[in-house]
C-alpha cells in the first residue's frame, strides 16, 4: 500500500498535500482500492467555503458512491479538470495515480491549525491495518 510520507491523512481516507497557503486533496491508495473502478467524480463546490469534515463532492465507483469530506476548512479553488466529465473525463486517474494526477480539488486553507489534527503517514498506516 502506497502511503507517501509528505502528506496528511484523515480517517475518511482523504489525503492533503500542503503547498504554502493552498493544498491539494484526493483519496488515498487504500480508499481507491476499496472503492474499485472509479467512473465519475462530482464536485459542484468550486468557489465555496467548506468547513472541516463537511462534504465537498462524491466519487462514484462501479458498485458504490462515496462522499468526499474536507480534511481542513478552506475555499475550493479548483476541481481537477482531468477528472471533470466536461473537460478531460478521466476519473480512472484516481485509481491509477491517486497521489499525483488523480488529485481532486485544490483549496485555499482557511485555518492552518486544523492541519495539526490530521494523521501522518505512520498513523494512517496503523489506522488501516
Amino acid at each position: 500500500m502506497n502511503i507517501p510520507e509528505n502528506l496528511k491523512y484523515t480517517k475518511e481516507h482523504e489525503w492533503l498535500r500542503i503547498e504554502g497557503d493552498e493544498a491539494y486533496i484526493g483519496v488515498t491508495d487504500f480508499a481507491q482500492s476499496e472503492l474499485g473502478e472509479i467512473v465519475y467524480v462530482e464536485v459542484d463546490t468550486v468557489g465555496d467555503t467548506i468547513s472541516k469534515d463537511e462534504i465537498f463532492g462524491t466519487v462514484e465507483a462501479v458498485k458504490t458512491t462515496s462522499d468526499l469530506f474536507m480534511p481542513i476548512s478552506g475555499v475550493i479553488l479548483e476541481f481537477n479538470k482531468k477528472l471533470d466529465e466536461n473537460e478531460g473525463d478521466d476519473p480512472g486517474l484516481i485509481n491509477s495515480d491517486p497521489y499525483g494526477e488523480g488529485w481532486i480539488v485544490k483549496i485555499k486553507i482557511s485555518d492552518e491549525s486544523e492541519i495539526d489534527h490530521l494523521m501522518n503517514a505512520e498513523q494512517y498506516s496503523e489506522a488501516i491495518s
